[in-house]
């Protein structure tokens, strides 16, 4: 099983710390409110922890839960304490009406983590194509994963096998850009094809 810290504490770090816990897995929690941390170690259970913000995260795989615009700043002020970590960053960059994307259309949030991570940090980026209300349900859904470091993704991979979730690869880190375009995908068919979000998207092989 993994070692795993969530920095966040709003729904998909809970979502991903209970399905972690259930998994097996050790999970903690960082905030900057210390409080909420660690309300949310306590609601999950299963030994989960609180981390103090800024310092060196227990887990060897450090999930960024985070709003776009925090993801960057937080690595940054993090800067030597992700030192050796695989960082994953979940986030999706909307404009403010989600019908666009609020980065140029050659980069990525993963991508400008990995400017503002050290060099020997990893990144992957993964879970932004499932809402959080369906992954907090349990259900067996596809995890797309995107990162150049190969080793990174393998262990990305056995953690995301460990929530009973299926990761598939989608190639280098500069398909980020991508996967944050099929989160935007999701948001027009939750509003429009839809109608609601409780759906997922996934990878079925052809006959």
């Amino acid at each position: 099983m993994s070692s795993i810290s969530i920095i966040g504490t709003g729904n998909m770090a809970r979502a991903i710390g209970k399905l972690a816990v259930a998994g097996g897995n050790t999970v903690e929690i960082i905030g900057r409110d210390q409080t909420k941390a660690a309300d949310l170690a306590m609601a999950l259970g299963g030994g989960a922890t609180t981390g103090e913000f800024g310092s060196v995260p227990a887990g060897d795989i450090v999930i960024v839960a985070l709003l776009y615009a925090n993801v960057v700043p937080a690595v940054s002020q993090y800067g030597d304490a992700l030192a050796g970590k695989i960082i994953v960053d979940i986030s999706n960059p909307f404009n403010s009406a989600a019908d666009g994307l609020a980065i140029p259309e050659d980069t990525s949030i993963a991508q400008e983590v990995a400017k503002a991570a050290p060099a020997s940090a990893s990144i992957v980026k993964a879970f932004n194509t499932i809402f959080g209300v369906v992954l907090s349900q349990g259900r067996s859904l596809d995890v797309f994963i995107a990162g150049d470091d190969a080793r990174a993704k393998s262990d990305v991979s056995e953690f995301i096998e460990s929530l009973r979730l299926r990761p598939l690869d989608v190639g280098g880190l500069n398909m980020a850009h991508w996967l944050e375009a099929t989160g935007l995908v999701m948001m027009g068919l939750a509003r429009h094809g839809v109608g609601n979000f409780d759906f997922a998207l996934g990878a079925t092989r052809a006959a």
